[in-house]
Formats: C-alpha cells, sequence, structure tokens
C-alpha cells in the first residue's frame, strides 16, 4: 500500500469543512465532486443523484469541459456499472472499465476511462447518489496506476461525509420552501381579510349612492366621495401586500441564486428536465431582478403544464451591456399569430408588461410541434 504525503491529512480535512460549509444541494453535490477528484489525484470525477424514473435528476461532473460536456448529449440512464453502484453497497475497483461485461459503451464525445472507482453515497438504507472516479493520474515514485485499496477507503471516508453534507442541504432547501410556503399563506390570508373588507364597504357604498341619485343628489355626492375614499384605501392595501410579496430570497441571494433554487425544485417536482445556466451576469436593479425572475416563473409554468415538453431550459447571460433571460422548451409550440388566444392562455400580456415596466422587451418564438423561445431583455447590468 503507498502512503501519501504528510499534507494528505490537511487536504482530506479542507475537503470535508468545503462539504460542510454549503448549504444549496448543487453546491454540495459540486464540491463533493472536486475534491473527490483532486485528493484521489484522477483525471475525471462525476456523481449522479438517482430519480424514480430510471435516469439521473442530477448529475455533476469534474474534469470535462463545458464544450465537450454539452457535446455528449443527454444525461446517462441508470444502467450499467452506474446501476450496480446505486443497488450495491460494496465499491466497484476496476483496472479497465472497457473490460467489464457490464460495460454499455458511451457517446462519442464521452472521454475515454479506463482504471475506474466508484461507490454509492447512503444514508442509511437510502441510496443518495452514486460517485465515481476514472483515470488515475500516473505517478512513477508510486510503481504503477490505478486505483488502490486507500484510495477505496478514502472515497469510502468521504461518501459518508457526502451522505452527511448532502442531506443537511437538502433539509434546508426543504426547510426554506416550507418557509417561503408558510409566509406566502400568511400574506394571502392578510390580504383577503384587508382588501375584501375595504371592497364589500365599497360596493356597500356605491349601490347607497346609486340609490341615492335622484331623490338626494347631496347625499348621493357625500357617499361617491366616500367610494373614492375607500377605492384608494383598497389601493394602498393590494400596493404594500405586493411588495411585501417580493421573494425574500432576491434580497438575501439575488436573482441567480434564487432562480437556480427554484428551477431544481421544478426539476425534482416534474418528470421533464429542467436545468439553468447563468454566464456572467451581475447584480440588476431589484426591481430588474423582480421582473426577470416573475417572468422565468410564468414561462416555465407554461411549459411545464401546457407545453408537453420532457426539457426545459433557462439561461441567464450578458448580451452585450444587456441581461437576457430565456426559458426555451421542446413541447407541442404554438402559432404565435394567433396572439389573442395564445396570449390569454399563455400570459403574455402579463409577462410583456412586466418586461416593459422595467425597460426591457419580451420576443416569442413558437413553431407548431417545434417547441417554444422565450426571451426577456433588460438594459444595463
Amino acid at each position: 500500500m503507498s502512503h501519501r504525503p504528510s499534507s494528505g491529512l490537511a487536504a482530506v480535512s479542507t475537503a470535508l469543512l468545503a462539504m460542510s460549509r454549503h448549504l444549496e444541494v448543487r453546491d454540495v453535490l459540486k464540491t463533493i465532486v472536486v475534491s473527490a477528484r483532486e485528493l484521489l489525484d484522477a483525471e475525471y470525477a462525476a456523481l449522479g443523484v438517482p430519480d424514480d424514473h430510471g435516469g439521473f435528476a442530477q448529475f455533476v461532473v469534474d474534469g470535462v469541459s463545458d464544450a465537450r460536456w454539452k457535446a455528449i448529449g443527454p444525461l446517462p440512464r441508470q444502467h450499467g456499472i452506474l446501476a450496480a453502484m446505486l443497488h450495491d453497497e460494496k465499491a466497484q475497483r476496476l483496472a479497465d472499465v472497457r473490460e467489464d461485461p457490464r460495460f454499455g459503451g458511451w457517446p462519442a464525445a464521452h472521454p475515454d476511462l479506463s482504471d475506474f472507482l466508484g461507490l454509492p453515497v447512503r444514508d442509511g438504507d437510502e441510496t443518495l447518489a452514486a460517485i465515481f472516479l476514472a483515470n488515475k493520474r500516473c505517478h512513477l515514485r508510486d510503481g504503477g496506476c490505478g486505483f488502490t485499496e486507500e484510495d477505496e477507503e478514502l472515497l469510502a471516508i468521504l461518501a459518508q461525509h457526502a451522505a452527511i453534507a448532502l442531506t443537511n442541504a437538502r433539509l434546508y432547501e426543504r426547510s426554506r420552501e416550507l418557509t417561503i410556503a408558510e409566509e406566502r399563506s400568511r400574506l394571502a390570508h392578510e390580504l383577503h381579510d384587508a382588501v375584501s373588507q375595504k371592497l364589500f364597504s365599497l360596493r356597500l357604498t356605491a349601490q347607497a349612492a346609486a340609490a341615492l341619485v335622484d331623490r338626494d343628489p347631496d347625499r348621493a355626492k357625500d357617499e361617491l366621495q366616500q367610494v373614492t375614499a375607500l377605492a384608494a384605501e383598497a389601493a394602498e392595501e393590494l400596493r404594500a401586500a405586493v411588495v411585501e410579496l417580493r421573494p425574500a430570497a432576491l434580497d438575501e441571494d439575488g436573482l441567480v441564486h434564487t432562480l437556480r433554487a427554484h428551477i431544481q425544485v421544478l426539476d425534482r417536482a416534474h418528470s421533464a428536465r429542467v436545468t439553468f445556466e447563468s454566464r456572467a451576469v451581475r447584480a440588476l436593479p431589484a426591481a430588474q431582478e423582480e421582473a426577470l425572475l416573475r417572468v422565468a416563473q410564468e414561462a416555465l409554468h407554461n411549459a411545464l403544464r401546457h407545453s408537453e415538453a420532457d426539457r426545459v431550459e433557462v439561461s441567464l447571460a450578458r448580451r452585450g451591456q444587456d441581461t437576457v433571460l430565456a426559458v426555451r422548451d421542446n413541447g407541442k409550440g404554438f402559432d404565435p399569430r394567433a396572439v389573442r388566444s395564445a396570449g390569454r392562455h399563455l400570459g403574455l400580456v402579463s409577462m410583456r408588461d412586466r418586461a416593459s415596466g422595467v425597460g426591457g422587451g419580451l420576443t416569442v418564438e413558437s413553431v407548431p410541434g417545434e417547441g417554444t423561445t422565450i426571451e426577456m431583455e433588460v438594459p444595463g447590468g
């Protein structure tokens, strides 16, 4: 068995601390993969979180460029060695994964893997994920290549701590989702109580004014003045409620983080694959961030509820000095020329109003049978 340098313990400690520092699931997954690849000196590392449909809800890689990962294509399925890691508690340590009878090949753009080490990330009887590394870097001083028993032991330690970090991150996200739901429920009750009372009084006063118009015009005028006052109060109640309904996460975490968390929840809740990509986006004025978030939520709702898409891609990126949100689906699409019915059905008028309200614009591209793309562009940022 080879011996690690004296800095090995410090490196392990650093990796474990990094895992425990993150609260978002995606950040935890990425930290686990990066830490494992660095500690075990592998060329490639990956971690997959299984879904209930024979695929992976999330799949994080390290050592593969974004361009190559995009060229590889759809996420892998739960088969072959990946399935073995999810259903077998034992580690899978192979001298050459290509010679294993369970090996089923990979896409043309996939990197060529040889030596392989993988095992499940488990919390009790539940398998949370499968983690694997490939292509151990050769060091002549160690007398050979390939993963060792010591590597296997170290990965097992990482997996144990990864299970704790991943479970904590999931609990944190679930707690925040419940907090947001509870807060919205509270605001809905307050909105109903306050505004409904004002509108009820407004209706009675208007009815009284109508009854008095002919026989007592002066009293009718007084009642109409009261209608004006009540309408102003109702408008103020609505304005205050709308201000309070601004997502707290926007103020705390910013648009990119809030949108990523929202999309991760949707990805887990729906059978369609929902992804998010952000490139070089700076912080924006509060009104623009809220408008972008609301348009994204509306467009996502349309795609997931009405388009019959199995993949929805959301991106946020810079275009010159502007910021562009794009929501693309591969669903059934529609004819944009039928703008009246489609606009009402998909909330396009509301989305356009939100975009123009912050100095931006909204474009919709759709073809029946070929999906839909909604883009919102706001200036600056």
